[in-house]
């Protein structure tokens, strides 16, 4: 009986604290990312794009400020290599106070443009690409942002 309620309270306590406000990307959904270098010259100096549910976006405007957006939907081959991008999501980013994490592009070193929207309420962020300016908490997701622009672009 002892065990029988053992287990009961152990598996009331793991199921009880699992986190309920996982990111995610559902319909209307979106995670804007991508790496912008303002000294540099050629079309990869700016790259963003967009990640939905079901599709990935490229913006064909590359502009440094970011906005306004082009997007034009990319191959379904693009999209499977980085549709995992939001399960490394870091949830602590949207507590951050600060829009601008670092000094993105300072030292020449660039900077990430993170965006996203869920249930119609938008955040983003401009990131420093030197993980010694920015909290440790992201350089998992840095590096994975980087990753899936290089898997885009290959």
């Amino acid at each position: 009986m002892e065990k029988a309620i053992s287990i009961f309270l152990l598996s009331l306590f793991v199921y009880g604290c699992s986190s309920n406000d996982e990111i995610q990307l559902t319909k209307g959904d979106y995670l804007i990312f991508g790496h912008f270098y303002g000294y540099c010259i050629g079309e990869s100096c700016v790259e963003i794009f967009k990640l939905t549910n079901e599709k990935l976006y490229e913006d064909s405007n590359d502009n440094y400020a970011n906005e306004p957006f082009n997007f034009e939907v990319l191959d379904t081959t693009k999209f499977e290599a980085v549709k995992d991008l939001i399960d490394y999501f870091p949830t602590k980013l949207l507590s951050e106070k600060e829009s601008t994490l670092g000094c993105p592009d300072y030292a020449d070193a660039g900077g990430l443009f993170i965006e996203y929207s869920r249930n119609g309420t938008v955040k983003s962020w401009r990131i420093d690409q030197i993980k010694g300016n920015v909290p440790s908490y992201l350089h998992n997701f840095m590096d994975k942002v980087n990753e899936k622009i290089s898997l885009i672009n290959e």
